[in-house]
């Protein structure tokens, strides 16, 4: 994905790439700051860095649920990030007319899992020829996935790639089979591996979902083992009072030593 994204520093090297930022943009300050961080250490470790955040929530457990700052405000933001940082930065659609729209403010544009099969959305995204990752669905096989990539493809767009965010596993808890990411790869995309997603708890009775954070670590560190191409994490100053997803989130003061144990064992492979 990153020789896709002619803003991205340290593409030329073997590292992992790294896709990180709050779940959502809930207001600029905390945005920059978490953009400021993470580029230091990424300069640092020379890892390819591309910024995430969610303009608008639409998975909601709840009516009541934080959704977004207003779609233009947060698009503003990213675009923002992307200018004052020279960054490429990435957000989640969830309808094809937020295609286009979306597009004109950020590099990469993330299909959200229980959306991977759907072909309006994966067509209109491709048209915009921007980078398009697709995550997958809690619910699909990973050898399926090759279809949603077909799609992007046949819509003329080859710069497509997956990203593992766990398998549904009863009714509140998810697992990753890592025997995935190489099956995956083998449809000839890059392959990102979501650490902070993949311990979430859907479902939980007061309609909040939970999570498990401490296992982050364990996740990615497997998955750099297997041989992911990049890592997927949400990260916050103070996770407690995120407005969405704070529960699964990476306290982002805990981030530099994360990304320093996972360049290491990538040196080792």
């Amino acid at each position: 994905m990153k020789d896709w994204l002619p803003n991205i520093r340290f593409s030329s090297g073997d590292n992992f790439f790294l896709i990180a930022g709050p779940c959502a943009i809930e207001e600029e300050k905390t945005a920059m700051q978490i953009a400021e961080e993470v580029i230091r250490l990424t300069e640092k470790f020379q890892i390819p860095y591309i910024f995430k955040g969610s303009y608008r929530k639409a998975n909601r457990s709840r009516l009541d649920s934080f959704t977004g700052i207003g779609d233009e405000k947060a698009l503003k933001i990213l675009a923002k990030i992307r200018q004052e940082f020279d960054v490429p930065v990435t957000t989640d659609i969830h309808t094809a007319e937020e295609a286009a729209m979306a597009a004109e403010y950020v590099d990469v544009l993330q299909i959200p899992a229980f959306l991977c099969r759907q072909t309006n959305l994966l067509v209109a995204a491709a048209k915009t020829q921007k980078v398009i990752s697709v995550k997958k669905g809690q619910f699909m096989s990973a050898e399926s996935m090759q279809f949603a990539v077909q799609k992007i493809k046949d819509s003329g767009n080859e710069k497509v790639g997956l990203i593992e965010r766990g398998t549904t596993f009863g009714y509140q808890d998810l697992v990753v089979d890592y025997r995935g990411i190489p099956q995956m790869q083998s449809i000839g995309v890059p392959v990102v591996l979501d650490c902070t997603h993949s311990l979430q708890q859907p479902n939980q009775s007061i309609g909040v979902t939970g999570g498990k954070p401490a296992l982050i670590e364990t996740i990615a560190k497997a998955g750099i083992a297997v041989g992911v191409d990049g890592i997927f994490l949400e990260t916050h100053p103070d996770p407690s009072i995120a407005k969405s997803d704070g529960a699964n989130m990476l306290p982002l003061n805990q981030l530099e030593k994360l990304l320093e144990k996972l360049v290491a064992i990538r040196q080792v492979i």
